[in-house]
């Protein structure tokens, strides 16, 4: 089982990990795509980031830590990724993160424990004028087409960016799909189904229930009602 997570636009600073080194972060055939756009993203100076990335000048920190993203200390990518859904996840009180992938538009895909530093992209980013789908065309999902079963939780701007079979969630109060409170659900069921055997949608509904949520399944799509 393969728990794939979205990423999120806040990030947790610094860092005690070594610099950024590739061929220690998870599914290595990515690689040579997270080079060219590592070396992209870099060659800008920080106002033509700021302008390719539509930051504002409150946001220049971020432009200044794509910087120096190759340089900068790493941490593990689940801590590095902060907010709504990685608070409901609260991933330091885990005992297993072996489950659990966090898809980005710069790595395309890492786990858990990858070392990863702070940078800024988003899955709605250009860069060179390409956007993030035109990037990573297939790659990403021909590195999840062995996966048995995945848990696809990540949002629809980073699901365009890899399409794969997937078992995926949707949250719904009083019949009408939730989007403020989306995250905080989203990240309770990933907190609840890592620490699961999993191999089936029926598997996770079936956890889901037995942690108090109200999860139904249609096909390959659960719905939790909230």
């Amino acid at each position: 089982m393969l728990i794939v997570l979205p990423p999120s636009e806040t990030k947790a600073p610094g860092g005690s990990g070594p610099a950024l080194d590739l061929a220690k972060l998870s599914f290595p055939s990515l690689n040579p795509i997270r080079a060219d756009l590592i070396r992209e993203l870099t060659s800008l100076s920080v106002d033509d980031t700021m302008a390719t990335l539509k930051l504002s000048e409150k946001l220049r920190s971020e432009a200044e830590a794509n910087h120096v993203l190759q340089s900068s200390a790493t941490m593990p990518a689940i801590h590095r990724y902060t907010g709504v859904l990685y608070d409901a996840l609260d991933a330091a009180t885990l005992q297993d993160h072996s489950s659990i992938a966090i898809a980005s538009a710069l790595f395309g895909l890492v786990r858990a424990k990858d070392p990863i530093p702070h940078y800024r992209l988003s899955g709605s980013s250009k860069l060179d004028g390409r956007t993030m789908k035109s990037w990573w065309k297939s790659s990403i999902a021909d590195a999840l087409a062995d996966e048995e079963f995945v848990l696809d939780l990540r949002s629809g701007t980073y699901q365009q960016l890899g399409k794969v079979a997937a078992t995926t969630v949707r949250v719904e109060k009083d019949g009408k799909v939730v989007s403020h409170f989306n995250k905080h659900y989203k990240g309770q069921l990933a907190r609840i189904i890592s620490q699961e055997s999993c191999s089936s949608t029926q598997d996770v509904v079936d956890a889901a229930r037995a942690a108090g949520m109200d999860a139904q399944a249609e096909s390959d799509v659960i719905t939790l009602r909230v």
